[in-house]
């Protein structure tokens, strides 16, 4: 009996043992070692995240706005194009094929293809200021004994290419392209060979706002604030490395002067007279 229970025994510790090493070798919980979030740490992730995103898609959104929107809209404000509309001409119209014949185009679907095919319409315009009525369509009256400026290029915006459905190159040829059409226009103070076919100042001063204003600023913004929440912005001058740093310095070699070096080889010269190399 007492073998059989000795044995028992035996066999129970193993099993124990066996059970110990199987708990040790088999992973840990996740949720046991889980730390949990304060809400100063979750209002400092979640504010990151979101500067971040800020920052990054509105600094994105600059590398396009810029060259389609920002760009054309300051051109055509430098070029200070009159206020209030005056009426042109067509003169003659040039279909063109050829990449060196089309160097410029009146419109244009699309700003960065090459140009094959362009037409150009050429205008004249009255340089006198003078008063459009409203829901005017025959202007003929004020254009038969109106002066006439010299040829110009008539142009569907200052870049001359545009995207529908704001620009549509088909309907514009097709209306502005006719000669002898007569439409309200919009010429150069600086260049008075551009002119456009619309022009509002303020609409560009918007465009400017809106596209480039706004986006930098929250991109600036977004970037101070994540400056101020993960790193040290305070302008401040860390000497301690300075006076904990050993002082190594040279040894300075004094009395340099002829007499100094002629006394030590003085000094030399009994030594060297005592040995005598053997015969």
């Amino acid at each position: 009996m007492r073998s059989g229970s000795s044995e028992l025994l035996l066999e129970q510790q193993q099993q124990e043992l066996r059970l110990r090493k199987i708990r040790e070798l088999a992973p840990k919980k996740k949720n046991g070692n889980r730390r949990f979030r304060s809400w100063r740490e979750r209002a400092r992730f979640y504010g990151t995240s979101t500067l971040a995103f800020f920052s990054v898609t509105a600094g994105a959104s600059l590398l396009f706005l810029v060259p389609l929107y920002v760009d054309p809209a300051i051109s055509t404000l430098s070029h200070d194009f009159i206020a209030n509309p005056t009426l042109c001409t067509t003169t003659r119209r040039e279909d063109l094929v050829g990449i060196f014949n089309c160097s410029w185009s009146s419109c244009r679907e699309g700003c960065t293809s090459d140009l094959y095919r362009c037409i150009h319409i050429y205008v004249t315009f009255i340089e006198q200021n003078i008063t459009i009525p409203e829901n005017m369509t025959d202007f003929r009256n004020y254009t038969a004994d109106a002066e006439q400026s010299g040829e110009a290029t008539l142009l569907v915006n200052i870049k001359g290419c545009g995207y529908p459905p704001t620009v549509t190159c088909k309907d514009f040829n097709g209306y502005y392209g006719v000669e002898g059409a007569i439409f309200p226009c919009f010429y150069s103070r600086k260049n008075k060979t551009v002119v456009l076919t619309s022009y509002n100042h303020d609409d560009q001063v918007a465009v400017i706002i809106h596209f480039f204003a706004v986006p930098f600023v929250i991109t600036v913004l977004s970037s101070i604030a994540l400056c101020i929440m993960h790193c040290d912005c305070r302008c401040k001058k860390d000497r301690s490395h300075r006076r904990n740093r050993p002082q190594c310095r040279r040894p300075r070699i004094e009395n340099l002067s002829d007499t100094s070096i002629s006394t030590r080889v003085d000094m030399l010269t009994p030594a060297i007279e005592v040995y005598k190399p053997p015969l």
